[in-house]
């Protein structure tokens, strides 16, 4: 039966102009330009609607779904090679670890990553001295062993390796030799980006030059071996947990490829070869079509950088990995951050990421638990299995908003870079300080915009739980774990040929090649030992200040800390009295604002259901023995309620403080601070600042 043709008649074609008109009618006299567009940390205005004429003069060519570079890799996108779920496992101990690793990839992870201790980033052996942090440790074949098996051989690997690959993948060589993994098997990333890591700890155990010429050895290592593994991890996640803008993040994360691309092709490497072993890390933040368009557009610049190498369609194919962001995590109410990762996952699945990685809610205050795990697992599951993530193949692709955004971004990270470029590149400018100048000023700017609650981050400056107990959680015993790897490392060291060890290692001394460090570790040699005789002659003495990671609300955190730990200590907390004036209907909207506000930094709240008389409410605060006491009322009211009430209050008690809920009208604000009122308290006060301010005069510190 054939279906009925559908008349569209009916409906008149309509046009942005007669939006706009209906538009400013619904706003009643608020401002149209101020109140329906939105700036961005990109320098990007949102416009309030978005129509076929805005994606007129774009960049990229209109395209079908899967051309790359705007709109994925390939027509059948997830369906063909679904995107990977990896679940980072950060046991200490390897077989412990190993145990989490096979977990994960039981119940749906598709990866084995690893989130490795400082120690072993930093090539230090268990024994070495050094600050005790989670991750795994490994310092030998016997713990490589113990933490992989043969799981090479069967799934991809995802770890980040430190300032250099060369140690690890010498011990995953002699690995794969002993338990007879074929080379061509084995896949995913073991890399390492040593311009991130100098941006991140501000120097490096080698120079720059060493490190260069141990990433080309790893290339061609993993040519040798005619394996796919890729060997380059560009990590822009260390730019945006250091608070870097989508802009910044992926504009420095490809400047930093440009400067290593260069240093490789001095060493033989091109521009194919170097785009086959590179993967991209980047960072899923809370704004989701940001986010998306940032994935996006980070694979038409990666295109465009090869292109001007020279490189072939192939090399202009960019690997992309995304992590949910832990720059958004936050301490208090955890359980948000569930909704955050969800929210982020979601754009980085949308954008077109090659691997995922989700967070545990909590790893913001603890190490991750298995509920925690399996939270984050399963909502990559069910990005997979029940909202059919792997069925559409660039979904957000063709929406006059997300095109829009996309080549917006693009741009402006293009302009980023040509900046960079044109003032001697990443690694000028970050010995320069001019990369960790602007990444610093765009944090402040976000520690800003929270603290005055233009962004919000629920559970923390807005909407707080006072009555909530964090999560408990036992603290590893990393005495007992770290007598457990040191013992490990001298029974490795007591079974080897030291004699043996100390040849292979005077060869890598040497050599500095792969072939080298392979042999080193099949002898024996521990990481450590791999790293310090690579290192040579040591650093070259290369300092600059680094980009340390951050939280958006570490500073509100801090503060809630200040007087929980008041309270715990002295018995006493700051306290604010409500007085509020008449009926509930009339205070109520304003006593609930200034608890809201208060609580942000676990101050007590003294509520009560309002008060007939000034008097009666004067007499209540004096008697509370609240350190302030907050005016709460109507606009209406408060020019007969104010003055006689706050004279009132500092007649009984001078000492208190007396504050009002909301901006005061221009005309009557004068006449409030003369009678007594010390400040105002309203939606454009700096909330982080008084609440602080308060702390200070309470003796919190």
């Amino acid at each position: 039966m054939p279906l009925p043709e559908v008349d569209f008649g009916e409906f008149a074609p309509s046009s942005y102009e007669a939006w706009k008109e209906a538009a400013v009618a619904a706003l009643k006299g608020a401002p149209f330009e101020k109140s329906m567009f939105t700036s961005t940390y990109e320098g990007i205005t949102l416009n309030p609607l978005y129509t076929n004429a805005d994606t007129r003069d774009l960049e990229a060519p209109r395209a079908f779904p899967g051309a790359y570079p705007l709109r994925g890799a390939s027509a059948s996108g997830n369906l063909r090679r679904p995107w990977e779920v990896a679940q980072f496992c950060d046991e200490t101990l390897p077989e412990e670890a190993h145990k989490a690793i096979v977990h994960e990839l039981d119940r749906g992870a598709s990866t084995v990553a690893l989130v490795l201790d400082r120690r072993t980033l930093e090539g230090l052996d268990a024994d070495a001295e050094g600050a005790v942090a989670a991750g795994v440790s490994v310092s030998s074949l016997e713990d490589l062993e113990a933490l992989l098996e043969d799981l090479p051989g069967r799934h991809p690997l995802y770890i980040h390796a430190g300032v250099s690959a060369l140690p690890f993948l010498a011990l995953l060589d002699a690995l794969a030799a002993k338990r007879k993994i074929p080379f061509g098997e084995l896949t995913g990333c073991v890399g390492a980006d040593p311009l991130a890591a100098l941006l991140e700890r501000g120097a490096l155990p080698a120079s720059l030059a060493a490190l260069f010429d141990e990433m080309t050895q790893t290339i061609v290592w993993a040519r040798e071996r005619k394996t796919p593994l890729r060997t380059i991890l560009i990590r822009g996640s260390v730019l945006h947990n250091g608070g870097a803008s989508a802009v910044q993040e992926v504009a420095y994360a490809m400047t930093a490829a440009i400067e290593t691309l260069r240093a490789l092709q001095e060493r033989g490497i091109d521009v194919a070869e170097f785009s086959r072993r590179l993967r991209f890390e980047f960072s899923l933040g809370s704004n989701f079509f940001m986010e998306v368009a940032k994935i996006r557009a980070a694979r038409c610049v990666w295109a465009r950088i090869a292109s001007s190498f020279g490189g072939d369609g192939e090399a202009q194919r960019a690997e992309i990995f995304g992590r949910t962001s832990l720059f958004t995590k936050t301490v208090y109410d955890p359980y948000v951050n569930m909704l955050r990762n969800t929210t982020e996952a979601f754009s980085g699945v949308v954008g077109g990421v090659d691997g995922l990685t989700v967070g545990c809610f909590d790893e913001a205050l603890r190490p991750g638990s298995e509920f925690s795990r399996r939270v984050a697992r399963n909502a990559q599951v069910m990005l997979r299995k029940e909202f059919n993530l792997l069925q559409p193949t660039d979904p957000a692709g063709g929406s006059w908003y997300v095109e829009r955004l996309t080549d917006e971004l693009a741009r402006k990270v293009w302009e980023a870079l040509q900046k960079v470029e044109a003032e001697g590149g990443f690694l000028k400018g970050v010995c320069e300080g001019a990369i960790q100048h602007d990444v610093q000023a765009m944090l402040q700017q976000r520690f800003k915009r929270l603290a005055q609650r233009s962004d919000r981050a629920v559970g923390t400056n807005m909407y707080p739980n006072p009555a909530e107990s964090l999560p408990e959680f036992a603290e590893p015993d990393w005495a007992a774990l770290r007598a457990v790897r040191t013992e490990a490392v001298r029974r490795h060291r007591a079974s080897r040929d030291e004699g043996a060890v100390k040849r292979t290692l005077e060869v890598l001394a040497s050599a500095r090649t792969g072939a080298a460090a392979s042999a080193a570790a099949a002898a024996g040699a521990t990481l450590g030992e791999l790293r310090s005789a690579l290192n040579g002659a040591g650093s070259d003495g290369l300092s600059v200040e680094p980009v340390p990671p951050h939280r958006w609300t570490e500073q509100y955190e801090a503060m809630r800390r200040r007087t929980e730990a008041f309270v715990a200590e002295k018995g006493d907390n700051f306290k604010v009295f409500l007085a509020n004036m008449g009926p509930i209907p009339q205070h109520k909207a304003r006593a609930d604002f200034i608890s809201s506000f208060m609580e942000v930094a676990a101050f007590e709240i003294l509520r009560n259901d309002g008060f007939a008389t000034t008097e009666e409410c004067a007499a209540a605060a004096a008697a509370s023995g609240a350190d302030i006491a907050v005016i709460c009322s109507t606009d209406a009211t408060y020019p007969e309620l104010v003055p006689p009430l706050a004279r009132a209050i500092k007649e009984k008690r001078p000492g208190m403080g007396v504050y009002l809920a909301g901006a005061p009208a221009a005309e009557c604000k004068d006449a409030y601070l003369e009678a007594g009122v010390d400040d105002f308290i309203s939606v454009r006060s700096n909330c982080l600042e008084t609440l602080t301010g308060f702390q200070r005069a309470k003796g919190m510190f």
